[in-house]
């Protein structure tokens, strides 16, 4: 099997997990709605990340549904699948199976649960899951998000890691949303670790310190908008891609996120089942998905031309 190349460029959305009536994964809306990303121009696709409310399923339903994409269609290599559990054994069988499969890379998350960890626990636990793994093939990213798992990347746990594992961390995903904290990842480790970072609007500003790409919620709905502010981030379309990035996260921001992104997508698809979101999460009321389909319609939300 040929070993996945690394760090990936351009757009990997980080894909919604439609649901059946019973709250199990709709592989069948999975598959089509992961085509339709690639068909658009994404380079490949990342599931059960945060917005695809990964921590919500079992390894079994992760495992299968990763299976039923190959399945339908979806090439190994153009996904990058999260494989973050608060179980470690856990992220190793995901690990595994991934690269069994042919996947590009994996993405994982610092210990999440247990909060107030030091530095040396995080280094222990992605350790932990590198060593069983034991596969030179592994291209692991790292993935800070510390408003959502509570425990940050600091610089220190990043370049131990870097440099106990020069072949396997090859990427960051910095979802953090603070934009000084992302240029100081970027001029610290973007010549040895790709910087991506999560927060759209500051996708043009990592762009001009060479990142080369995105793992993005927004690349669901506006696919061709996002990959633009990657790859021509000081085009001609630049501020208006930004102003309209701004627009929509405004809308956005009105809601809880993943019930509003798939509100979305409910709308954009005119099918219902996808405000289907797993418990602890709450789908939109019928009166929030009412004005946020009014909001869609002004804003003019259109996938084949975002």
């Amino acid at each position: 099997m040929t070993a996945p190349q690394a760090p990936f460029n351009g757009i990997w959305p980080a894909l919604l997990t439609p649901l059946t009536e019973s709250l199990d994964i709709d592989i069948d809306s999975f598959a089509r709605h992961s085509r339709s990303l690639l068909d658009a121009g994404c380079t490949g696709i990342t599931p059960f990340g945060t917005t695809g409310e990964g921590p919500s399923f079992s390894m079994a339903e992760r495992r299968d549904a990763i299976d039923g994409l190959v399945a339908r269609g979806v090439p190994a290599e153009r996904i990058l699948v999260s494989t973050s559990c608060a179980a470690l054994p856990e992220v190793v069988a995901l690990t595994r199976h991934a690269l069994q499969l042919g996947a590009h890379g994996c993405l994982m998350l610092p210990p999440f649960f247990l909060k107030g960890v030091p530095d040396q626990g995080v280094i222990d636990a992605y350790r932990w899951v590198i060593d069983r793994v034991a596969d030179a093939r592994l291209r692991l990213y790292l993935y800070h998000i510390p408003q959502v798992s509570g425990v940050p990347l600091s610089h220190p746990v990043i370049a131990t890691l870097k440099e106990l594992y020069p072949d396997t961390i090859v990427g960051i995903k910095d979802s953090g949303c603070d934009r000084t904290a992302s240029l100081a990842l970027a001029d610290a480790f973007i010549d040895r670790v790709m910087v991506y970072v999560g927060n759209e609007p500051d996708l043009p500003v990592l762009g001009a310190r060479g990142s080369t790409g995105a793992v993005s919620g927004i690349a669901n709905v506006m696919p061709r908008l996002v990959h633009r502010m990657v790859t021509r981030f000081d085009g001609p379309d630049a501020e208006r891609d930004q102003q309209r990035v701004r627009a929509f996260l405004d809308i956005l921001g009105g809601y809880g996120m993943t019930a509003a992104f798939k509100g979305i997508m409910a709308f954009l698809n005119d099918d219902p089942g996808w405000r289907r979101v797993r418990p602890p999460l709450v789908p939109l009321s019928d009166a929030e998905y009412q004005r946020l389909a009014s909001q869609m319609k002004a804003f003019g939300a259109d996938r084949n031309v975002d």
